[in-house]
Protein backbone atom coordinates (compact mmCIF):
# COMPACT_ATOMS: atom_id res chain seq x y z
CA UNK A 1 0.00 0.00 0.00
CA UNK A 2 1.16 3.49 -1.05
CA UNK A 3 2.50 5.49 1.71
CA UNK A 4 2.22 9.81 2.15
CA UNK A 5 5.57 10.96 3.78
CA UNK A 6 7.68 13.71 3.07
CA UNK A 7 10.59 13.88 0.80
CA UNK A 8 13.05 13.66 3.64
CA UNK A 9 11.99 10.18 4.66
CA UNK A 10 12.44 8.20 1.47
CA UNK A 11 14.89 5.94 1.79
CA UNK A 12 18.32 6.47 -0.24
CA UNK A 13 17.22 5.07 -3.60
CA UNK A 14 13.47 4.31 -3.55
CA UNK A 15 11.51 5.84 -5.93
CA UNK A 16 8.16 7.82 -4.93
CA UNK A 17 5.47 9.98 -6.84
CA UNK A 18 4.53 13.61 -5.89
CA UNK A 19 1.48 14.23 -4.87
CA UNK A 20 1.79 17.82 -2.95
CA UNK A 21 3.92 20.50 -2.65
CA UNK A 22 3.55 22.63 0.46
CA UNK A 23 4.94 25.81 -0.64
CA UNK A 24 3.95 29.38 -2.09
CA UNK A 25 3.59 29.77 -5.21
CA UNK A 26 6.91 31.40 -6.00
CA UNK A 27 8.71 28.59 -4.65
CA UNK A 28 6.20 26.49 -5.99
CA UNK A 29 6.94 27.96 -9.62
CA UNK A 30 10.89 27.24 -9.41
CA UNK A 31 10.21 23.40 -8.67
CA UNK A 32 7.54 23.44 -12.06
CA UNK A 33 10.79 24.62 -13.98
CA UNK A 34 12.67 22.35 -12.89
CA UNK A 35 10.01 19.08 -13.47
CA UNK A 36 9.17 18.48 -10.19
CA UNK A 37 5.54 18.79 -10.09
CA UNK A 38 2.59 16.17 -9.36
CA UNK A 39 2.48 13.26 -10.82
CA UNK A 40 5.95 13.14 -11.65
CA UNK A 41 8.38 10.00 -10.25
CA UNK A 42 11.35 11.03 -8.47
CA UNK A 43 14.05 8.66 -7.03
CA UNK A 44 16.14 10.01 -3.84
CA UNK A 45 19.72 9.30 -4.64
CA UNK A 46 21.38 10.66 -1.29
CA UNK A 47 20.90 12.49 1.80
CA UNK A 48 22.23 13.21 5.00
CA UNK A 49 20.96 11.30 8.23
CA UNK A 50 19.67 14.74 10.10
CA UNK A 51 19.18 18.36 8.49
CA UNK A 52 21.19 18.17 5.03
CA UNK A 53 20.59 18.66 1.49
CA UNK A 54 18.59 15.53 0.08
CA UNK A 55 19.87 15.10 -3.54
CA UNK A 56 17.18 13.44 -5.56
CA UNK A 57 16.81 12.73 -9.43
CA UNK A 58 13.99 13.94 -11.71
CA UNK A 59 14.22 12.16 -15.26
CA UNK A 60 17.67 12.65 -16.42
CA UNK A 61 18.70 15.39 -13.90
CA UNK A 62 20.01 15.37 -10.41
CA UNK A 63 19.79 18.13 -8.03
CA UNK A 64 20.27 19.15 -4.48
CA UNK A 65 17.22 20.63 -2.34
CA UNK A 66 17.84 22.28 1.24
CA UNK A 67 16.32 19.83 4.18
CA UNK A 68 13.61 22.83 4.68
CA UNK A 69 12.01 22.51 1.01
CA UNK A 70 12.58 18.61 1.14
CA UNK A 71 10.30 18.52 4.14
CA UNK A 72 7.17 19.96 2.11
CA UNK A 73 7.15 17.87 -1.13
CA UNK A 74 4.86 14.94 -0.03
CA UNK A 75 5.58 11.59 -1.89
CA UNK A 76 3.64 8.91 -2.17
CA UNK A 77 5.89 5.51 -1.52
CA UNK A 78 5.48 1.72 -1.86
CA UNK A 79 6.36 0.64 2.00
Amino acid sequence: MAKRIPLTDMRNGEIATIVEVLCGRGVHNRLRAMGMRPGVQVTRISGAFTHGPVVIQVGGAQTALGFGLSYKIIVEADR
